[in-house]
């Protein structure tokens, strides 16, 4: 599993056959029963990480966070890129923050993205409503014509923010770490280039003073340290340039790892960040631009601008 892909079946029939009746149990809430099946089937294939890290989540379903600590460390040994995500279930486990490996970011949205948008349908998602409308205000309120010669899409996604931004952008290229996105986003044929790859990377290959907007919708939320992105950001800004994103919040202090498996980022601590990458905090609104069984998810609609 180093090389970041999942495996699908342990090599074991038998074993395959009790995680899936594992996984049926853990479905009705039973997870009791589904913790003594996937202790059986690790033991006959100690070398499968899923199983161990579905014992994990038996476990921890089951009350028993010491034992559910221990299999997902098995399952971080057994898979080093993390695709499953051991590290932030560990992470959750001990109240702490740990970033998301991209392995499992491109893993997770590889395999989400042909329902994303039915998805996000079901959870009143408008991000890109809640973008278009705070990037309008602030260039209204900046005398600036809402109009762009070059914006970047930073998590692009399936591009539905840069669907709704491409009648105000002259050049709009995307990002995303899920190949599938990208795929999904090229369909939409609103890109003038899009690419699949890491999104500090990405503007880090990038020369300096080169766009006038970046925007990002519900992608930082999958970042625990906001200082990378924004100072690249900055870099890559030209003076003038705007940037606009949404993400998680609370109501505490600095960076919270939610039980989505999301970083919810407080608001002082993004303005302080904004200010630290030398751009100027315009726009931190409090508001929800998805739900979560059927209750509004705390956010925030960010902008800010990059000066000289």
């Amino acid at each position: 599993m180093a090389d970041g892909r999942l495996i699908l079946s342990s090599g074991d029939p038998t074993v395959d056959r009790r995680i899936d009746w594992a996984r049926a149990l853990m479905e009705e809430g039973n997870a009791a029963d589904a913790v003594e099946l996937l202790a059986e089937a690790v033991a006959r294939a100690g070398h499968y990480a899923p199983g161990w890290f579905l014992l994990g989540e038996a476990r921890e379903a089951a009350g028993d966070a010491p034992g559910a600590g221990e299999a997902f460390a098995q399952a971080r040994a057994l898979d080093p890129a993390d695709t499953l995500g051991a590290t932030l279930r560990l992470a959750r486990l001990e109240g702490e923050v740990a970033g998301m490996s991209p392995a499992y970011v491109r893993a997770l949205f590889d395999q989400y993205a042909d329902r994303f948008d039915a998805a996000l349908a079901r959870l009143d998602y408008r991000g890109p409503e809640v973008i278009e409308a705070g990037l309008a205000q602030v260039c209204e309120r900046l005398a600036r014509p809402f109009a762009f010669a070059h914006g970047l899409d930073l998590g692009c996604g399936t591009g539905l923010v840069g669907a709704r931004l491409v009648d105000r952008i002259g050049t709009m290229e995307g990002v995303d770490l899920s190949p599938n996105m990208v795929a999904h986003a090229r369909r939409r044929k609103v890109y003038d280039t899009l690419a699949a790859g890491e999104m500090v990377a990405f503007l880090a290959a990038r020369p300096a003073r080169e766009v006038d907007l970046i925007f990002a919708g519900d992608a930082f939320c999958y970042l625990d340290d906001l200082t990378p992105i924004l100072t690249e950001s900055r870099r890559v800004l030209e003076p003038g340039g705007l940037l606009a994103f949404t993400t998680e919040t609370h109501g505490g202090e600095g960076v919270l790892l939610r039980d989505t498996l999301r970083f919810a980022h407080a608001a002082d601590y993004v303005r302080a960040e904004l200010v630290a990458a030398g751009l100027v905090p315009l726009t931190l609104d409090p508001v929800s631009v998805r739900k979560e069984k059927e209750q509004p998810v705390a956010g925030l609609l960010v902008l800010a601008l990059r000066e000289g």
